[in-house]
């Protein structure tokens, strides 16, 4: 009787140690776990506008003015050197700077093709010459295009402080 109670008692234990404890399941946790790369600070995927609501965003901006949002998008490029920056796609031929918070953080040079979150400030810019030639350096233009730029442009930009990439 002895013998029965103590190989049940030690069967009871072994099936109970390899049950496996499951974590709480926070579907933002879950889908960032399943669906996305986090650079930066964490971010969640949800309240997200489109490239087009960012556009329309953008276009009311005036050069001094920010706006705190997260928009998701198609990444055009990024920086072939570090991956301190990226741009993304705003639709009607334009896109949107996108550099990191404090330098903090950089994404992977071969992220370009694939959707992204970014969460940050949003803001219009002038971009010099000399700035432009340096980004397209960067992005690993030929030297005709960047010889090509001669004239300052406007920016739509933006200072990310999270980064979600998807996988």
């Amino acid at each position: 009787m002895k013998r029965i109670l103590l190989l049940s008692g030690v069967a009871v234990a072994l099936f109970s140690c390899s049950k496996k404890q499951e974590e709480p399941k926070n579907e933002e946790t879950v889908a960032q776990k399943l669906e996305y790369a986090v650079f930066g600070d964490s971010i969640s995927d949800k309240d997200v506008l489109t490239n087009a609501e960012m556009m329309t965003k953008f276009k009311d901006l005036k050069e001094t003015d920010t706006i705190q949002v997260k928009f998701k998008s198609k990444i055009n490029g990024v920086c072939q050197k570090k991956g301190c920056w990226m741009t993304m796609d705003l639709g009607e031929e334009k896109e949107a700077f996108v550099k990191f918070k404090d330098y903090g953080f950089f994404v992977p040079m071969n992220a370009e093709n694939q959707e992204a979150i970014v969460s940050g400030k949003a803001f219009v810019s002038v971009e010099s010459v000399a700035d432009q030639k340096h980004y397209a350096k960067d992005a690993g233009k030929s030297q005709v295009a960047i010889d090509s730029i001669t004239q300052p442009k406007v920016t739509y930009s933006f200072m990310a402080d999270g980064v979600l990439i998807s996988k």
